[in-house]
């Protein structure tokens, strides 16, 4: 049965991590509403490529536009049935939204499946969802998920983790397993 998710995205959200997830969930027949705040459907988002090429962290370039689909202020959480949350640094400035973490803590609440990749963790550690949970994110947002109160999940760069209806992983690397493990919580089925 076909779902109905909810992607919140910001500029500068990772390119990959906003793409690629994105194509998915409506390859498989999801309806998906990119949505960003002070955004209408039309809009676009700046993304950023980030790659892991050896340095302490890893570098960033400009990506593509991301076109949303959808008007933020029309969002009706209730209305969806998971959420969808890339990683970049759209988090850092999405965190700061008070209507953002009111969603994310409905979709908790509510025991709906919430899918977040690297720093996504950053707005689920905001929105106070984190306590007693384990999360797994890049490895720079460690921090952030012990102090909300999580376990931070060291994972492969490749892997995912679920706890009840978070799905969370490190990076893009981890799209065979995040979608994967975020299909499965959504009650998805491919079949051959």
């Amino acid at each position: 049965m076909a779902k109905k998710l909810l992607m919140l995205v910001g500029d500068y959200a990772e390119d990959y991590e906003t793409m690629v997830p994105y194509q998915v969930l409506l390859t498989v027949g999801h309806t998906v509403h990119a949505v960003c705040p002070e955004r209408k459907a039309g809009d676009s988002v700046a993304t950023a490529i980030h790659d892991f090429e050896g340095d302490q962290t890893y570098s960033e370039k400009p990506g593509h536009r991301f076109t949303l689909n959808y008007d933020f202020d029309k969002v009706n959480p209730a209305d969806y049935d998971g959420l969808v949350i890339p990683g970049g640094r759209a988090p850092e400035y999405l965190r700061m939204n008070e209507r953002v973490l009111e969603i994310v803590r409905h979709f908790d609440q509510a025991s709906k499946p919430i899918a977040a990749v690297c720093h996504g963790a950053q707005l689920l550690a905001a929105a106070g969802i984190l306590k007693g949970r384990t999360c797994s994110a890049y490895p720079a947002c460690a921090a952030e998920v012990k102090l909300a109160g999580g376990t931070y999940a060291d994972i492969a760069i490749d892997a995912a983790h679920t706890d009840g209806n978070l799905v969370t992983a490190p990076a893009w690397p981890a799209h065979p397993a995040w979608m994967a493990q975020f299909l499965k919580v959504l009650g998805t089925r491919i079949e051959a």
